[in-house]
């Protein structure tokens, strides 16, 4: 094999609580200078604090570290794993002064993001750039790996964990499945592939499986009503299909790799009180976390670049997804569509 030419691995999350203290701090981070009403930050806190401030997303990218390290040793990767975070410890600023204390100047990046959008992609971009200005010039230079939306290794792990939960159902033949992701504005959905992505990994999946009726939803809206995001918003679909005679269903968190409060709270708090308010058969999907087929597809995607590889595995008609974003990939435009029309009352 050629000699890798990165000389350490990062793994960049969005980091969450892990104590009602860290709750407010935490939301202040996400939110700074983002156009969310301070009601809407109360209201997502009382969410937090509905499981006593802690996010389990920490706890499952330590989990997943682990993986990865007992991974990448069994195929002889022996580059040094660091974790660092957008919102909260540890913070990406203090993982590059530690890497640059340790000699590291050339990293490869996971985001555990794996659908294209500026939140996704781009604004995690942005903010290892900031990351660095602030360590200054011996902060190493990171690159990340491509999105594994339509890797074999993700479908197969999405697949194995949706065909498991379904066969819970009392008739999983007459189960309607819901893919889940979480909604963006409309400024931000008009300039990525966000949807496009989701669409064809949840194709691929369904196929998969069999999956006799499915659709792809979305959920944890936070902007002010008056700007547009990606609808129908899942509660609100449900509920819909209930008027259609839905019977049973099974939610496929897909737009996240691990249980965020949004993942706890809006499906398996909101979204499961209606389903047992309605009278729907109801099974939640776990994320694919640390599944084994899930952690060797990044361990490939890493191995793509350490090793210039030029076969880039996929499934679908999409294609692989780019190594290197263009410079207009992924951008936010937040004025990019006029508010929605409101019907009158």
């Amino acid at each position: 094999m050629a000699e890798p030419q990165f000389d350490s691995l990062l793994l960049v999350s969005f980091g969450g609580p892990e104590g009602r203290d860290d709750v407010m701090p935490f939301l202040e981070n996400v939110l700074r200078g983002k156009n969310v009403p301070r009601e809407r930050m109360l209201e997502v806190a009382e969410h937090y604090y509905h499981f006593d401030g802690v996010s389990p997303i920490n706890k499952q990218n330590r989990a997943l570290m682990a993986a990865l390290e007992i991974e990448l040793k069994a195929r002889g990767v022996e580059l040094p794993l660091y974790w660092g975070n957008r919102n909260w410890h540890p913070m990406l600023p203090d993982t590059l002064r530690q890497m640059a204390a340790k000699g590291h100047r050339r990293a490869l990046a996971f985001f555990t993001s794996i659908f294209s959008s500026y939140s996704g992609c781009r604004q995690y971009r942005e903010n290892i750039a900031a990351a660095q200005a602030e360590v200054g010039p011996d902060a190493p230079q990171v690159q990340k790996v491509r999105m594994g939306f339509n890797h074999p290794e993700f479908i197969s792990a999405q697949s194995d964990l949706l065909q498991t939960a379904m066969a819970s159902l009392s008739d999983p033949k007459a189960a309607t499945v819901l893919f889940t992701a979480h909604s963006i504005p409309m400024g931000m959905a008009d300039n990525c592939r966000y949807v496009e992505q989701l669409n064809a990994s949840a194709a691929l999946i369904a196929e998969s499986v069999g999956a006799p009726s499915w659709e792809l939803v979305f959920q944890s809206r936070s902007g002010p009503p008056t700007q547009p995001w990606l609808e129908p918003d899942v509660c609100d679909r449900i509920a819909e299909l209930k008027q259609q005679g839905l019977k049973a269903l099974a939610i496929v968190p897909l737009g996240f790799i691990s249980d965020h409060m949004e993942v706890l709270y809006d499906l398996d708090t909101e979204a499961a009180d209606l389903c047992q308010k309605l009278g729907i058969e109801c099974v939640r999907v776990p994320t694919v976390g640390v599944h084994p087929a899930f952690v060797r597809m990044i361990v490939d995607l890493i191995e793509e670049r350490l090793y210039e590889r030029s076969e880039r595995p996929y499934l679908g008609s999409y294609g692989p997804s780019h190594d290197v974003c263009p410079a207009n990939c992924c951008l936010y435009t937040p004025a990019a569509r006029p508010p929605a029309a409101r019907p009158t009352p």
